[in-house]
């Protein structure tokens, strides 16, 4: 398996149909219009986003040459639907294939978010099963995901996939942590500024003489 960064539509058609293949085995593969509902969901996405059927086909034509997508026209139908080959691809399933879905579809999280997030989509015994199937998805080659390091301010540390390079706030969340104090302390200017200024614009009017 050689080194891959996917389109973050991409992404999010790949993520989609891990989740669906264990969610509604009933109506998988998915066709087109179900697939975009499925990347379109306002829940248990992150971000949430718009994507057009053209984003939908494009993102495909990604999956399908790289061999991580098949296309599927069942016998008697005209419309194809589509499967994700992860299995056979990169030989992962079960908890290996849901924690990495869970990441393609809400970013970076820590092992206690995926358990609980999991849902129907498996069932993790516990935070240390998460971990083990993480660690295996982290020891690929090349890796799949890996950890980050753990924050001032948080308790654990998060994980994220690396279809995608994962977005400056999230590969760097101590930026955002370190600017936040300068950000506070030129809000305190500007508001005492503005004190300043109204004080003066009182003790001006006071001293206008009434009509």
């Amino acid at each position: 398996m050689d080194n891959l960064i996917l389109h973050p539509h991409t992404v999010r058609v790949l993520g989609a149909l891990i989740e669906k293949q264990a969610l509604t085995p009933d109506s998988y593969p998915l066709t087109l219009n179900a697939l975009q509902s499925a990347c379109n969901q306002l829940t248990s996405r992150d971000p949430v986003l718009s994507l057009s059927e053209a984003d939908i086909s494009s993102a495909l034509d990604e999956l399908m040459a790289q061999k991580l997508v098949a296309e599927r026209i069942p016998a008697g139908s005209r419309v194809a639907k589509y499967e994700h080959r992860l299995s056979y691809a990169w030989n992962i399933e079960g908890a290996r294939l849901a924690a990495l879905g869970l990441l393609l579809l809400r970013g970076a999280q820590t092992s206690a978010e995926l358990r609980t997030r999991a849902g129907r989509v498996y069932s993790f015994s516990s935070v240390d099963e998460v971990e083990t199937a993480l660690a295996a998805l982290a020891d690929k080659y090349p890796p799949l995901v890996e950890k980050l390091p753990r924050q001032p301010g948080e308790r654990e540390a998060r994980w994220v996939h690396l279809l995608h390079p994962p977005a400056q706030a999230q590969s760097n969340p101590a930026s955002a942590v370190s600017d936040e104090p300068a950000l506070q302390e030129r809000v305190a200017q500007l508001e005492a500024q503005l004190a300043t200024m109204l004080q003066r614009i009182e003790a001006l009017e006071a001293q206008q003489p009434s009509a």
